[in-house]
């Protein structure tokens, strides 16, 4: 199998905020040749397909800013330093849906967009829900939408759902609910 590894040859820190930060790294490609990479640190993410039933899904719309636009998503939110990633994952389904789930099972992890990104989302299946105390992020404004799964996976063939996590989430939780 052929060395494929970039060497990081000298970093620059270019933009640290709130929830990502921005750096400049120059690389040795495998060839010798150099380049340079743009790399969007990301501290990582939750995201939960919770099921109310068997067959109902609890999603979430949110206006997104960088989508220009409202989209149909699983619950999910960003890691608190040091979190755990299932600590992550019960408190914001409480902030974000007001449920606690008395089972997760952990779907999958994947990388959003590795080209440029270090987030890693860790993707949950979450079952047995119970009302809970929860709330939301004062910049947060959800609308919760109850709908069978079946009519969640439609909306993915119909355009109506177009993220990325919610997709692959979906598609995941509805390949394993019939083994549980």
């Amino acid at each position: 199998m052929p060395n494929l590894e970039e060497i990081v040859t000298s970093s620059k820190r270019l933009y640290d905020g709130k929830i990502i930060n921005l750096r400049l790294d120059t690389v040795r490609m495998p060839d010798g040749r150099m380049s340079q990479r743009e790399i969007v640190e990301h501290r990582g993410a939750v995201a939960m397909v919770p099921m109310l039933d068997k067959n109902t899904v609890i999603l979430v719309r949110q206006y997104r800013r960088a989508a220009a636009g409202s989209l149909l998503e699983i619950p999910a939110g960003t890691r608190d330093p040091q979190e755990e990633v299932e600590i992550c994952a019960r408190r914001e389904l409480a902030e974000e849906i007001k449920y606690a789930p008395g089972r997760m099972i952990k779907l999958f992890e994947s990388f959003v967009a590795p080209g440029y990104s270090t987030e890693l989302i860790h993707t949950f299946l979450a079952l047995d829900l119970t009302p809970t105390e929860g709330h939301t992020d004062e910049d947060e404004f959800l609308e919760l939408v109850t709908l069978p799964l079946s009519e969640a996976i439609a909306k993915i063939g119909t355009g109506e759902i177009i993220d990325s996590k919610t997709i692959s989430g979906l598609l995941f939780a509805e390949r394993l609910l019939p083994t549980l």
